[in-house]
């Protein structure tokens, strides 16, 4: 059973592996090998997760110890990172990260959700209820990205 939880620290090294793995072999459907290498480089740090996940309301997907996934809310509303690890993809694990970050958006009175979302992920954004406001390059390690710029009024 998968509960959503708030992060802890010592979910950092699974998180910083699951973010890597998942852009690797998912977003690559939609990216460049180039591309995942200058998003996911081989040199991550999870040291660097736990300040990042720390910092923010980040919530864990917890599947008995393994971590299915995991989403950052920032307080003014803006959703950093939002990744399911591959083999939990198309199995809900999303939708339940979505609905804690979203209820804890509506608990600080945030009125805007905001995402740069990638090409990937672009059609769960859309299902949870968010609109493209633009499309958008990136440059990220010298790579060049499109995402989308999506919001949600609550």
């Amino acid at each position: 059973m998968i509960e959503i939880r708030l992060f802890e620290a010592r979910d950092a090294e699974q998180i910083a592996q699951l973010f890597h793995e998942t852009v690797r072999k998912v977003n690559v459907r939609d990216y460049s090998s180039n591309q995942v290498r200058a998003w996911a480089p081989d040199d991550i740090h999870f040291r660097d997760w736990v300040e990042v996940c720390s910092n923010r309301f980040t919530y864990v997907a917890d599947d008995e110890g393994v971590i299915a996934g995991f989403g950052e809310l920032e307080p003014n509303g803006h959703i950093d990172c939002f990744y399911c690890h591959k083999t939990y993809q198309r199995c809900g694990v999303g939708r339940q990260i979505y609905r804690a970050i979203e209820a804890k958006a509506v608990e600080l009175s945030v009125s805007r959700l905001f995402i740069e979302s990638s090409i990937t992920a672009k059609p769960f954004f859309q299902r949870m209820g968010f609109s493209v406001v633009k499309e958008q390059k990136v440059i990220r390690r010298g790579a060049t990205f499109i995402n989308y710029a999506m919001e949600k009024l609550l």
